[in-house]
């Protein structure tokens, strides 16, 4: 542990990040910065053991967060037609990088996705039954996913892994391009399918508490309950733009616009839940984190 001039201990934590040019890993630096936290973005390539070992052992870390990963640009779509490349870092890299940190004693806070399940027969839309941690993978609509179930599968047997499964994340920065509501406030037109979600703004400051307090396993890292795109868009129009429009349309008519499936599920959080009862719903947590600071409308009295 550093200790400081003063005589004071100073923070004993020393982060190891991946994926610094990613949203969520830039959104960990500023966490980090905001809290007082050291850390390090690895400058090394999560499929090259070698460098990897490099960066744990010139930064020796407490905690590795990996928020590196392929989703495609400008989509999904993008793996379908790149698989090779998925796999690299997506199993790959991913593997590598929770391989290292076990033979180090390091645990590591990956951040995976919950677009893995698509609402089923026991898992009905609207019914409130989410899939759970221990749950079977059910959606293979695209290779982006179905790369993440397997290494899902994988990682199990990792003992020092914390996996989060992250949902359509949003943030209250409505000028990012991969925050779910600005890509949906931009589309011609959207379904309108509730759906498990992730409030960044809420939710990553848990994850490295998460890591404080050493939680391993697969976590639901979404916030309790589930909205819908015209939910949603409805809330946009409320706090951002009165004259917002939108139009819908149905998962056939998307089908023939789209080259991969994509996913919708809700995750139930009780796990997380009960590990930190103050996590708000995911429509509370909307208006608290995303709509109220970024409102441009009038206050109506």
């Amino acid at each position: 542990m550093v200790s400081q001039s003063n005589g004071t201990p100073a923070t004993p934590f020393k982060f190891l990040i991946y994926g610094r040019t990613g949203w969520i890993g830039g959104l960990l630096g500023k966490l980090c910065d905001a809290q007082g936290i050291e850390y390090t973005y690895g400058s090394g390539r999560l499929e090259s053991r070698d460098t990897l070992i490099a960066d744990i052992t010139a930064v020796n870390p407490t905690h590795v967060f990996n928020a590196a990963g392929v989703t495609g640009r400008p989509n999904v779509d993008w793996c379908e037609s790149h698989k090779v490349e998925t796999i690299r870092t997506n199993v790959v890299g991913t593997l590598t990088l929770a391989d290292v940190c076990r033979e180090k004693g390091l645990i590591l806070i990956n951040y995976a996705t919950g677009c893995i399940f698509e609402y089923d027969s026991e898992h009905q839309l609207g019914s409130g039954v989410g899939f759970k941690e221990e749950d079977t993978p059910n959606f293979v609509g695209s290779y982006y996913s179905k790369t993440k179930a397997m290494v899902e599968e994988l990682l199990k047997n990792y003992e020092n892994v914390c996996t989060l499964r992250v949902r359509m994340p949003i943030s209250s920065d409505l000028t990012n391009p991969r925050n779910f509501i600005t890509k949906i406030s931009r589309y011609e037109k959207v379904v309108d399918i509730p759906n498990s979600m992730t409030i960044l703004d809420e939710l990553l400051p848990i994850s490295i508490e998460m890591a404080k307090r050493n939680l391993t396993g697969i976590y639901n890292f979404t916030n309790p309950g589930c909205v819908s795109h015209n939910e949603v868009l409805e809330l946009y129009k409320e706090y951002i733009d009165s004259s917002y429009t939108w139009k819908n349309f149905t998962l056939e008519e998307q089908a023939k616009v789209i080259i991969a499936q994509r996913s919708n599920n809700e995750l139930d959080t009780t796990k997380l839940k009960k590990e930190f009862p103050e996590l708000l719903s995911i429509k509370e947590s909307l208006v608290k984190f995303v709509f109220e600071p970024n409102r441009k409308t009038p206050v109506v009295a």
